[in-house]
């Protein structure tokens, strides 16, 4: 299929560039991997009067891009980071394994060679898998643009379905996450009609923390935007035990927090039984990896 709609197309090689160009018309789009932008493009979609390549950046502005390293605390993932490039990082192996785990999910192998979490986020479609995992690691998207540089939540980083804070003439530079101190376990949940590549019919991320017995919850593909489940998160906090009436409990909650739709993956009474079987599995093997036990990194739990 074709693309039917006028564009210019641009290869700037600095930043600087860059922005001016953002800057510079109504509705211009940044290609980075174009897993989400060329199709969208093709099918009529988003159309766009200016198309801007990053990835002919000069070899020093484009590695501020490519970054991948943990400082402290902090992990820092800059926009052109694929999805690969996360699964085979020792660093994210090592300090943020979660993020590996809703990695492996994506798409295809293809797929994950070219796009990256962030252009995932900016895509603010609900089924995205990157949103709930960044939503537990309180994550913050760095922006900049000709006038100035933001750093915005991901709590609020989404308005509605494909849209977020961004403007017009924002360049997202990275995402930085805030790594919890500690022994902790975490568990990335994505329901697919089939084993393969497949958008979420729902999607579940959770850190289990070590300190107050503290978990953090997040949903995807449950509601117009990622949730952070900080009522079922309230009851939790405390409990050194899951008991079967606790889990009963936050069940109970789920459906007060969501609002599932009913479309060609799913209906939405399925979507809110399994989301509550993802939620219960999710936080049992959680709570068994934060102790050195639980199941491997990606195996199935649905």
């Amino acid at each position: 299929m074709a693309i039917l709609s006028d564009y210019h197309y641009y290869a700037p090689s600095t930043l600087g560039e860059v922005l001016d160009l953002l800057s510079s018309y109504k509705s211009p789009a940044v290609l980075s991997g174009g897993s989400d932008l060329i199709v969208n493009l093709k099918s009529g979609r988003v159309e766009h009067d200016a198309i801007i390549d990053i990835k002919q950046l000069q070899k020093s502005e484009l590695a501020l891009l490519k970054k991948l390293e943990c400082k402290g605390e902090t992990l820092f993932i800059g926009s052109l980071v694929t999805f690969s490039e996360i699964i085979n990082s020792k660093i994210v192996q090592k300090r943020a394994p979660l993020l590996v785990e809703m990695a492996k999910t994506v798409a295809s192998v293809g797929v994950r060679n070219r796009a990256s979490m962030v252009g995932n986020i900016c895509s603010a479609v609900p089924c995205m898998d990157s949103a709930p995992v960044l939503l537990v690691y309180d994550a913050l998207v760095h922006t900049k643009s000709i006038d100035d540089e933001r750093t915005l939540a991901i709590q609020k980083f989404f308005i509605s379905p494909r849209k977020t804070l961004l403007r017009k003439k924002d360049l997202v530079m990275g995402i930085s996450l805030a790594l919890p101190k500690g022994k902790l376990g975490s568990r990335f949940v994505k329901l697919m009609r089939y084993r393969g590549e497949d958008l979420a019919q729902a999607n579940l991320a959770i850190l289990a923390l070590s300190a107050n017995h503290e978990y953090r919850v997040a949903f995807g593909s449950l509601s117009g935007t990622p949730l952070r489940a900080t009522a079922i998160e309230k009851v939790l906090r405390g409990e050194a035990t899951l008991t079967e009436e606790l889990l009963t409990k936050v069940k109970n909650i789920l459906p007060t927090l969501i609002s599932p739709i009913t479309d060609i993956r799913a209906s939405k009474e399925y979507r809110l039984h399994m989301a509550k079987v993802m939620l219960e599995r999710g936080l049992l093997d959680a709570a068994l990896r934060r102790e050195g036990s639980g199941s491997h990194l990606g195996e199935n739990l649905i």
